[in-house]
């Protein structure tokens, strides 16, 4: 396939970065971080709680949600299976998280805050962390969005996690990590201090934005819930193991290297399936084995990388 030539025109397209967010770095011979207890790695949990609108229309979406709707309106086999994650399993993975004594770093769409109020006090009353995922599913921003539309997306979102959870909410994940050029600029406008969006180092990155910095945090793509079920259709066992295995590196490598960041996701409507929730558990049981680990939420863990900074 050719790709167009559109598709290589961008700006600051020449040698070295493509962009001006951040400088390159070799993680191995970066300072060494020490996080609290002199643990090797901090281990964040992110569950994932979105709402896939039964009118959403992929046709018109140049970046499609994956687990949006796919048949004509109305779509109600898609919509219930999602739906399912709000209703029943976010619940089972909070019972695991709450067993296992874990703090969470919840990524949550504001418009399940409208829906469900009752599933946000379940993560507040917990002293969780909101982390902000846009409004829903149905409104992904790319390079060819209009700015104002995109501002007045984050605002609304923000706006309504801040009011219903008590929280200054500082944390942000897109939808379906898709940016636009503005993004980071229109967060850091927003007292976001963190985005998930950037798939990149194994420790927190410094990333220039227009009003200050705004950090891309681990959030490892490779042990996705989402990319492991329904793109690499992995076995509950090969989950487990690829899970443990990745950790497992990043654990070893911080004996050498200093502390290192390890990051797991769970999508309400996949991990929290009966199927599938008992592989989760013993993930973080095997992991949670291993002498330090520092059970942590993204905003403690950027208090402790930017002291040391």
């Amino acid at each position: 396939m050719t790709l167009p030539r559109s598709y290589l025109e961008y700006p600051r397209r020449a040698p070295g970065m493509d962009h001006d967010r951040y400088d390159y770095r070799n993680l191995f011979r970066h300072k060494k971080v020490v996080w609290p207890g002199d643990a090797r790695v901090a281990l964040v949990v992110v569950p994932v709680v979105e709402f896939f609108p039964l009118n959403m229309n992929p046709a018109q979406m140049v970046v499609k949600a994956v687990g949006g709707m796919e048949r004509p309106y109305p779509d109600y086999w898609n919509y219930t299976t999602r739906d399912y994650g709000t209703r029943v399993g976010i619940y089972r993975i909070f019972k695991v998280l709450e067993q296992l004594g874990l703090p969470a770093s919840v990524a949550i769409n504001a418009r399940v805050a409208e829906r469900a109020p009752f599933l946000l006090q379940e993560v507040t009353r917990r002293n969780w962390e909101v982390v902000a995922h846009g409004l829903d599913m149905s409104q992904v921003f790319h390079g060819k969005s209009a700015v104002e539309d995109e501002r007045a997306a984050i605002t609304a979102a923000l706006a309504l996690l801040r009011q219903a959870s008590g929280q200054s909410v500082t944390g942000w994940l897109s939808p379906m990590q898709s940016e636009s050029h503005a993004t980071l600029d229109l967060l850091s406008e927003h007292r976001i201090r963190y985005t998930l969006d950037w798939n990149i180092d194994d420790l927190p990155v410094r990333m220039n934005a227009s009003t200050g910095a705004v950090y891309g945090m681990p959030f490892a793509l490779d042990v996705n819930d989402r990319q492991s079920v329904l793109d690499f259709n992995l076995s509950n066992d090969a989950y487990v193991e690829q899970l443990v295995d990745g950790f497992v590196t990043l654990w070893q490598e911080a004996g050498q290297y200093g502390g290192r960041v390890f990051t797991i996701s769970a999508n309400s409507w996949l991990t929290g399936q009966p199927n599938r929730i008992a592989a989760f558990r013993r993930a973080l049981e095997i992991i949670l084995s291993h002498p330090g680990v520092w059970p942590t939420t993204y905003g403690a863990l950027l208090d402790t990388y930017q002291a040391q900074e």
